[in-house]
């Protein structure tokens, strides 16, 4: 009885390998990666070329092996080293996804996308922000596709755009303080009065007074260029202005307002310490009624239970107050702590903000 004999084809097999493929010249040129290593690389997280590269090999097609002939390579990057062609093809070139992979990445910016709209807007008859399930609704019926070679934050100002000309949404509202010599307070008066601005608070005392006003995040620039001619200048407190008892990003940099300070947190406050609760960090009093072994955080001032001791020390709490402690500023308590953090991140995020 005779058996089939399977031949060996001499074909190597690829395996965990992702192609990048660049277009030049007429001629298709591709280098073979490690998967999920080219998007380091680009985000300069990674930078060792050993650690990204399968091999310093150039090459017409990957999945047949077939290499790229020099001088095609001479002809469309003018040298035949291939160090740098591939470093050339890493930033410039496409890299290849499965379908799943690449429904995946749309899928999680098209969710981001729908995050910053709905932080950065508001219903205008009740001034309080959408969900993002009515947000991502929305996207769908102005037919909006994610374009993965922009950023999410481009993406969802235009996003905003479009759906302020078809439904009832508008920009949150930027929350501002002016500040202007005496003389010139008059006339920053006036010009709040131009801009239509909302007047919540206003400071006359000492030589520099102050107004706290909501304005428009369109004319923050035009602010900006007029208050110099008075010689004033403007401090953002607030890059999204929600109503009280919705979702807020509300955040204040000693505003001198009564209500600076809420007793209840906010919503994005909550779900912080609620991670943190998460996470085992206990109080004084939590650790006197269970009757654990503790120890103390010198950085944080608190009783921590023993067994949870590293896992507070990896805490964003315990991070933030060791810095304060090296810089010898008293600790936060973990509300304190929360805000401070968002009231970071706000500013941040103000730095790359598009008006």
């Amino acid at each position: 009885m005779s058996r089939t004999l399977v031949q060996p084809v001499g074909q190597k097999r690829l395996t965990n390998v992702a192609v990048v493929r660049l277009r030049k010249h007429g001629q298709r040129f591709e280098i073979a990666c490690f998967p999920n290593k080219v998007l380091s690389w680009r985000a300069r997280v990674e930078k060792d070329l050993d650690e990204v590269l399968q091999s310093h090999t150039v090459y017409s097609n990957v999945s047949k092996g077939v290499l790229a002939k020099s001088k095609d390579l001479i002809k469309a990057f003018g040298t035949d080293d291939k160090t740098k062609i591939c470093i050339e093809i890493l930033e410039k070139g496409e890299l290849q996804v499965s379908g799943k992979e690449r429904e995946a990445q749309l899928s999680t910016q098209f969710r981001d996308i729908a995050t910053i709209v709905m932080e950065k807007t508001i219903n205008p008859d009740t001034r309080r922000p959408y969900t993002i399930t009515m947000i991502e609704r929305l996207m769908h019926e102005i037919h909006f596709a994610v374009d993965p070679n922009l950023t999410s934050k481009e993406q969802a100002l235009k996003v905003i755009k479009k759906l302020m000309e078809n439904f009832p949404i508008k920009r949150a509202p930027l929350r501002v303080r002016f500040t202007a010599p005496k003389p010139s307070f008059a006339g920053l008066m006036e010009k709040v009065a131009e801009w239509n601005a909302t007047v919540i608070s206003k400071d006359e005392s000492g030589t520099q007074p102050s107004i706290v006003c909501e304005i428009e995040p369109s004319i923050l620039r035009l602010c900006e260029e007029r208050l110099k001619d008075v010689q004033g200048r403007v401090e953002v407190l607030s890059v999204s202005t929600h109503a009280e008892g919705g979702q807020s990003l509300e955040q204040h940099d000693n505003v001198e307002v009564p209500q600076a300070m809420p007793a209840k947190e906010s919503d994005a406050v909550a779900e912080i310490s609620e991670t943190m609760q998460k996470q085992g960090i206990s109080s004084e009093s939590q650790g006197n009624a269970q009757g654990e072994q503790q120890r103390r955080c010198k950085e944080c001032d608190v009783l921590v239970e023993d067994k949870l001791y590293r896992e507070h020390c990896k805490s964003a709490w315990h991070k933030h107050n060791y810095t304060r402690h090296k810089n010898g500023l008293p600790p936060h308590n973990q509300e304190e702590c929360m805000v401070e953090m968002e009231l970071a991140d706000s500013k941040k995020d103000l730095k790359d903000y598009d008006f």
